[in-house]
């Protein structure tokens, strides 16, 4: 887990969440729903603010943990919150910013953990929690937030972080909410940002061999959804699946 896995603190908010007595550690970093505290230099509790249930989050990281999934190692759990290996290094996100790692690269390096993802046989009887009954499920994990914020380029290579949106899909709807994302900074970004993810957007699709089409809608519902954008993220929703249908389009037929 990498601090960066959530936004950066808010000093204001810090001071209102907890007492001092109930603060593990260092407060690293705050998100929209959860708090990451370093415990050592080793281990981080990345903590739940709504106090769900994280049983179906640690049984899924130990799945993948023992099919060699690149995902955080977690030691255990207290609580509304999992402890787990500190991932030291940058997000793809970082390492594109400061110029070290090709748009090329890391679309292709997208691809490929989407691919040894949906290898990954799911995890018998496991269900995400707060799906409720008869939600869409699928043959495969798919994580459905995977872009360069929740990739760490550890030392131990990439590993892919923040599973809270994780669930039982198909690998169309994870490759189609990974394209929505970054088509959304295309869309909003202007300048140098927006071609700059246009060319990512389009390196990940054609390294992906999976076509996210069929898939589209829902990951639009789903991004749509999301409680966790902030004010405006919301309306670049429908223009960055126009732009994803059309590259796919492009791509297919040229």
């Amino acid at each position: 887990m990498s601090p960066a896995d959530v936004a950066p603190t808010d000093p204001a908010r810090t001071a209102d969440s907890a007492d001092a007595a109930d603060v593990p550690g260092r407060l690293l970093t705050s998100g929209s729903s959860a708090d990451l505290y370093a415990l050592d230099d080793d281990r981080v509790l990345r903590r739940y603010r709504d106090g769900r249930d994280v049983g179906p989050e640690r049984a899924l990281l130990d799945h993948l943990a023992a099919h060699g999934f690149p995902a955080p190692r977690v030691h255990g759990d207290a609580g509304p919150g999992l402890v787990m290996d500190w991932l030291h290094g940058p997000t793809m996100l970082q390492a594109l910013g400061a110029g070290e790692m090709s748009l090329h690269d890391a679309g292709d390096l997208l691809a490929d953990l989407h691919r040894r993802l949906h290898a990954v046989p799911p995890p018998l009887g496991w269900h995400a929690a707060g799906l409720p009954a008869g939600a869409p499920s699928g043959p495969v994990v798919v994580h459905l937030d995977l872009h360069p914020g929740t990739v760490v380029l550890s030392e131990r290579g990439p590993h892919v972080v923040d599973w809270s949106h994780a669930r039982l899909g198909t690998p169309e709807l994870d490759v189609a909410v990974t394209s929505l994302v970054v088509a959304e900074v295309v869309v909003d970004a202007g300048g140098d940002y927006s071609q700059a993810a246009r060319a990512l957007l389009a390196s990940f699709l054609h390294a992906s061999g999976t076509n996210p089409l069929p898939a589209l809608d829902e990951a639009a519902a789903l991004r749509a959804a999301d409680p966790q954008l902030v004010p405006g993220e919301r309306e670049l929703v429908h223009d960055a699946a126009a732009l994803v249908r059309t590259l796919v389009e492009l791509t297919t037929h040229p």
